[in-house]
This record gives C-alpha cells, structure tokens and sequence, in this order.
C-alpha cells in the first residue's frame, strides 16, 4: 500500500507531460497571458490607474502558473509508449550517406 502512495506521489512530482498536453499547455499560457495585457491595458487606460492594470497583470501570471505548471491529467492524457532497448547497439545497422554505405 505504501509503494502504491509512493508511485502515485512519484508520478504526480515528476511533471511528466506528453507531447499534445506540451502543445495544450503553450497554448493555454499564450493565450491566458494575452488576454490578461490586454484586459489590464483596457482597465488600466479606463481608470488611469497603473496599479491595478499591474495587479491584473499579476493576477494573470499567476493564474497561469497554476494551469500550466503542475502537470495536471488533462495535459496527460496521450502516453507515448517507447520502444525497449536494443542490447546490441547499432550493429548491423547500414546507412547510406551520399551512395556510400556507412556502418
């Protein structure tokens, strides 16, 4: 029981994402760092006020630390399934560069 907590908490602080949730997740982070600028120009240039549009900016930031960063199960959901290892190497292996073989 203690090894299933260990794993499921190992799994969790590793921050392992699969390629698509890479791709979710810059996406996500533009655009929620996009929308937080221009909200906190428009408020800031409708109030004058410097600081809150700097407060909205900040708020944006955050909010986006906390979508992107932790490696949540959405970003998650493709596991790429690796080949195991081959034990001799590239032996046998030909390559051609430039009609020439190259081993």
């Amino acid at each position: 029981m203690a090894d299933e907590l260990l794993d499921k908490a190992r799994d969790v602080l590793e921050g392992q994402i699969d390629f698509d949730g890479q791709r979710l997740a810059e996406l996500l982070s533009t655009a929620l760092l996009s929308t937080a600028g221009i909200v906190a120009f428009l408020v800031g240039y409708a109030t004058q006020n410097i600081l809150l549009s700097l407060y909205i900016v900040l708020g944006g930031a955050a909010l986006t630390f906390v979508v992107v960063v932790p490696p949540w199960p959405f970003l998650n959901k493709d596991r790429i399934t690796w080949l195991p290892p081959q034990s001799h190497g590239t032996r046998g292996v030909e390559i051609e560069v430039d009609g020439e073989k190259v081993t």
